[in-house]
């Protein structure tokens, strides 16, 4: 469990993370979203002991991070998969860490294997991929066996497949009951695999909820219909709270009112219905409209003079 009590850190007049309260349970997988800038780094370098708090405390299962006597057996964490010495094979850089951290050797080929990188294990890490680098990164979070594992966006440059496998190699460790907590710019990807998310944005917490509970939080009340007399019915449904797009001739959008009482309106005025399907907004446009306000770096438009 990753417990964070009004932490804060500042850096001169910067304030990185601002008074953020939140815990991290085991058992789901726990994606943590926000903007460039939002401090979600800063926030992990506190959880791993890198940096210290200004103010507040974070704690790893009840502890300090540098507390802890056997750290890579409590926490596990890939937080820059280049971070290896290039003249050294995989096998070798993995051995390193577990001889310097009493896991035994037997530990180095299972998690070579768990990570697919058997048939590469002996060649030197300079010549691995990005993709291949990452894998690797991955194999040294799990060296210990850790209860708690602390991933900073661990599909980069994965292909497909390895997307998929680090997706359900997670979902796998959460389901053992371990904590995981991953922080990911894929929205398409956290929405398959996180179950929660604890969101921030310029340093404060904006949502601390399940994925489900973030996205209808975020959905408009829009509700698509198609029906061959949509422009009747459009102009039947208008009014001062109610808006009527037309995306098509014979399919509407409106907002300000639920089905059933778009189906009465219908139904009095005997119009047939082919469609009437509320629209729920995904993880990636709800994480745009509830982060929009805490955006750091904001692209300006140009126009065309």
């Amino acid at each position: 469990m990753i417990e964070a009590r009004g932490v804060s850190k500042r850096y001169g007049e910067k304030t990185a993370v601002d008074d953020l309260t939140f815990t991290v349970k085991p058992g789901v997988v726990t994606g943590f979203l926000g903007p460039n800038g939002a401090g979600k780094s800063t926030t992990i370098r506190m959880i791993m002991g890198l940096d210290a708090p200004t103010a507040g405390t974070v704690t790893v299962n009840g502890k300090d991070y540098y507390r802890h006597a056997a750290p890579l057996h409590e926490v596990g964490a890939l937080l820059e998969a280049k971070a290896v010495h290039t003249g050294r094979t995989a096998y070798n850089h993995l051995l390193a860490l577990a001889l310097t951290t009493g896991i035994p050797r037997r530990r180095v080929d299972e998690v070579i294997d768990l990570v697919g990188l058997h048939d590469v294990a002996r060649k030197r890490v300079g010549g691995f991929s990005l993709g291949m680098g990452q894998r690797l990164g991955v194999a040294a979070a799990l060296l210990g066996d850790p209860a708690t594992l602390v991933l900073d966006e661990p599909v980069n440059s994965l292909d497909p497949q390895g997307i998929l496998w680090i997706r359900t190699l997670l979902r796998g460790l959460a389901a053992e009951g371990r904590t995981v907590f991953v922080s990911s710019h894929l929205m398409s990807e956290m929405a398959l695999t996180a179950e929660h998310l604890i969101v921030i944005g310029k340093g404060k917490l904006i949502a601390d909820t399940s994925v489900e509970e973030f996205v209808r939080r975020a959905s408009s009340k829009v509700v698509r219909v198609r029906t061959p007399d949509a422009a009747r019915l459009g102009d039947l449904l208008a009014g001062p709270d109610v808006g009527v797009t037309s995306v098509q001739p014979d399919l509407l959008e409106v907002t300000g009112l639920d089905g059933a009482e778009i189906g009465r309106v219908a139904c009095r005025e005997a119009i047939p219905l082919e469609e009437l399907t509320p629209v729920q907004a995904s993880l990636e446009q709800a994480f745009m409209e509830l982060t929009d306000d805490a955006l750091e770096y904001r692209v300006t438009e140009r126009h065309a003079s």
